[in-house]
């Protein structure tokens, strides 16, 4: 099968295109980024060819679209943090828009979107797990783009055009060095500041889960328009998540709690400020302060049912592989 992969140098991308290889898969890649050549070089290797460009660049995306079978949509402005609506709306939402329309000129047989569970916000208390029909209540411009990205992916279904959306939950794994990363280096301290109670819901879901997801949704022919939440088979809560890391970093972690959220919040936005015009992420902003208050568990029977998809990772030992390539890698 001839497989493009939008955003395949990045982490979750890196994950997939090496499992389309290892099947015998022909596989481009298009993303904005060379990523790292210790993940990429070896793909190269491999016979897998990288485009540079955005998917909000018609050529570049044109040239990636030509003759694929099958489209994984992953590219996304998800780390941008400084640049605000405009660029979310830019990348995955008209970015969405313009690789729909060349997909269905090149005849591609069908389109797997990477959506986000962030359409559905944060869930009410009482209300996990919820599902796939759960309301949509995005809570900022990343999941605000996702919700425009699936209705736009909803209007090309509704015109005939195989479309299946994937929306992941919180993905872990290794190569991730970004808040996974933070969240394993702040537990190995030994202390962890805990905003409010820890009582709301985290649903991780290991890399090589949601690699399966997505093959599954490329290849079962009855996902064609359908929706799917694709996580781990549990939920934990925020209290249980660190603890669990604590464990198999060998660290008992003692939580601290801050009750009161608005303080935090004022100060990660002074550091937003503070690192925009040197363009670095700063170790603390708004987005990831909302880990601390949404909550999110959900109900995968669709995938398990539809697609078969059942995970092969539990959270222990995914988040034990993760500490390992932390620990290979000199990072933790």
């Amino acid at each position: 099968m001839k497989a493009l992969v939008t955003g395949g140098a990045g982490f979750t991308g890196v994950h997939l295109v090496r499992a389309l290889v290892d099947r015998g898969d022909e596989v481009t890649v298009l993303d904005i980024s060379a990523g790292d050549p210790v993940d990429t070089d070896p793909l190269k290797a491999r016979g897998v060819k990288f485009i540079l460009g955005s998917v909000a660049d018609k050529e570049p995306l044109q040239k990636a679209v030509a003759g694929q079978e099958v489209i994984f949509h992953l590219a996304s402005a998800f780390r941008d943090i400084h640049q605000g609506a405009p660029l979310f709306h830019k990348v995955d939402v008209e970015g969405t828009q313009q690789l729909l329309e060349l997909a269905r000129r090149a005849g591609a047989r069908r389109v797997v979107h990477c959506s986000t569970q962030g359409v559905h916000g944060s869930l009410p208390a009482g209300q996990v797990p919820g599902n796939e029909e759960s309301p949509l209540a995005p809570i900022d411009y990343y999941c605000e783009a996702k919700v425009a990205a699936e209705a736009i992916a909803d209007k090309f279904i509704a015109e005939g055009m195989d479309i299946v959306n994937v929306r992941p939950t919180s993905i872990y794994g290794p190569g991730d060095t970004h808040g996974w990363l933070k969240l394993f280096r702040m537990c190995k301290q030994g202390r962890f500041l805990m905003l409010g109670s820890g009582k709301v819901f985290n649903h991780p879901v290991y890399v090589g889960n949601l690699v399966q997801g997505f093959l599954l949704a490329a290849d079962v022919p009855e996902a064609r328009g359908r929706t799917y939440l694709v996580g781990d088979s549990e939920y934990v809560s925020l209290n249980e998540l660190v603890r669990l890391i604590g464990k198999v970093l060998g660290t008992k972690v003692k939580l601290y709690r801050f009750p009161w959220y608005q303080p935090v919040h004022a100060l990660a936005y002074l550091m937003e400020v503070a690192s925009k015009p040197f363009n670095y992420e700063p170790p603390l902003f708004r987005r990831r302060l909302t880990w601390f208050s949404t909550n999110r568990g959900w109900d995968i029977s669709r995938a398990r049912t539809e697609l078969g998809f059942k995970p092969q990772v539990d959270l222990e030992k995914g988040l034990t592989l993760t500490k390992q390539w932390y620990q290979e890698r000199g990072l933790l």
